[in-house]
Protein backbone atom coordinates (compact mmCIF):
# COMPACT_ATOMS: atom_id res chain seq x y z
CA UNK A 1 0.00 0.00 0.00
CA UNK A 2 1.41 3.39 -0.94
CA UNK A 3 0.81 6.61 0.93
CA UNK A 4 -0.79 9.60 -0.69
CA UNK A 5 1.82 12.29 -1.31
CA UNK A 6 0.64 15.67 -0.02
CA UNK A 7 1.94 18.81 -1.77
CA UNK A 8 3.20 21.42 0.65
CA UNK A 9 0.86 24.44 0.76
CA UNK A 10 2.47 27.82 0.12
CA UNK A 11 1.59 29.22 3.55
CA UNK A 12 3.28 26.25 5.26
CA UNK A 13 6.42 26.69 3.16
CA UNK A 14 6.47 30.43 3.90
CA UNK A 15 6.03 29.84 7.64
CA UNK A 16 8.90 27.36 7.71
CA UNK A 17 11.16 29.74 5.81
CA UNK A 18 10.14 32.74 7.94
CA UNK A 19 10.87 30.76 11.11
CA UNK A 20 14.22 29.58 9.73
CA UNK A 21 13.05 25.95 9.85
CA UNK A 22 12.97 25.00 6.17
CA UNK A 23 16.26 23.09 6.34
CA UNK A 24 15.23 21.27 9.54
CA UNK A 25 11.96 20.30 7.89
CA UNK A 26 13.79 19.00 4.79
CA UNK A 27 16.12 16.95 7.03
CA UNK A 28 13.14 15.00 8.35
CA UNK A 29 12.42 11.68 6.60
CA UNK A 30 10.04 12.04 3.65
CA UNK A 31 7.29 10.13 5.46
CA UNK A 32 7.41 12.61 8.36
CA UNK A 33 7.28 15.59 6.00
CA UNK A 34 4.31 14.05 4.20
CA UNK A 35 2.52 13.10 7.44
CA UNK A 36 2.85 16.64 8.80
CA UNK A 37 1.48 18.19 5.61
CA UNK A 38 -1.40 15.72 5.35
CA UNK A 39 -2.26 16.21 9.02
CA UNK A 40 -2.34 19.99 8.64
CA UNK A 41 -4.26 19.92 5.33
CA UNK A 42 -6.90 17.46 6.56
CA UNK A 43 -8.14 19.81 9.26
CA UNK A 44 -11.46 21.28 8.17
CA UNK A 45 -11.23 24.51 10.14
CA UNK A 46 -8.57 27.12 9.50
CA UNK A 47 -8.04 27.51 13.25
CA UNK A 48 -7.22 23.81 13.52
CA UNK A 49 -4.84 24.02 10.57
CA UNK A 50 -3.04 26.93 12.26
CA UNK A 51 -2.87 25.04 15.56
CA UNK A 52 -1.33 22.04 13.81
CA UNK A 53 1.12 24.23 11.90
CA UNK A 54 2.21 25.81 15.18
CA UNK A 55 2.71 22.35 16.69
CA UNK A 56 4.88 21.31 13.74
CA UNK A 57 6.94 24.51 14.06
CA UNK A 58 7.37 23.90 17.79
CA UNK A 59 8.42 20.29 17.27
CA UNK A 60 10.94 21.26 14.60
CA UNK A 61 12.43 23.86 16.94
CA UNK A 62 12.59 21.37 19.81
CA UNK A 63 14.03 18.57 17.65
CA UNK A 64 13.58 14.87 18.25
CA UNK A 65 9.79 15.19 18.47
CA UNK A 66 7.44 13.96 15.78
CA UNK A 67 3.70 14.61 15.97
CA UNK A 68 3.67 14.60 19.76
CA UNK A 69 5.72 11.38 20.08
Amino acid sequence: MTREIHPIPGHVRETLKKEGLWELYKERPPYQQNDYIGWIAQAKQEATQEKRLKQMVSELKEGGVYMGM
